[in-house]
């Protein structure tokens, strides 16, 4: 099911339904206001291949599935994880508290994730569960002193 379906069917049941629903599930709104956070926290910069590179060009259905370019510095090289299978594994509640505590190596700004507060955390949980599921395997992390595969960003540039 596309994304848009799932939006419209979380919609229509919420708006049927919502007097029953208990305070602690989702709302409507969380799903969109989950894909605003994702595009204004630069999520599908790294998360979806060919994103930032394209301006922002890739259709909705191919985000946050992770990415083979990757990141190499002092700390090793690093790809984006594909979030929709991340997130799958997780429940809302293991999201908000690893969301919380993530120390991650660059180019990950986990400080700015830390500081998203609970409904903001659990709306981005909320969009990224609402996406389809892809088996998207992006590389592992090679350590500093491998040769990561290409493509990678070196950071920073040889001098």
């Amino acid at each position: 099911m596309s994304i848009q379906k799932k939006i419209v069917t979380a919609m229509a049941f919420a708006t049927t339904t919502l007097v029953a629903m208990p305070a602690s599930s989702a709302e409507p709104d969380d799903i969109t206001h989950g894909k605003y956070l994702i595009l204004t926290a630069g999520c599908n910069d790294c998360h979806t291949a060919g994103y930032a590179a394209s301006g922002a060009t890739i259709p909705e259905p191919e985000w946050l599935k992770g990415d083979s370019l990757g990141f190499r510095g002092p700390w090793g090289t690093t790809y984006a994880v594909n979030l929709r299978e991340y997130m799958a594994g997780l429940s809302q509640e293991e999201w908000v508290n690893k969301a919380r505590t993530l120390k991650a190596r660059p180019p990950m700004p986990w400080w700015a994730l830390n500081a998203m507060t609970e409904k903001d955390l659990k709306a981005i949980y909320t969009y990224v569960r609402a996406l389809d599921t892809s088996d998207n395997k992006v590389p592992e992390f090679v350590p500093p002193d491998q040769e990561p595969p290409m493509p990678y960003v070196q950071w920073p540039m040889p001098q």
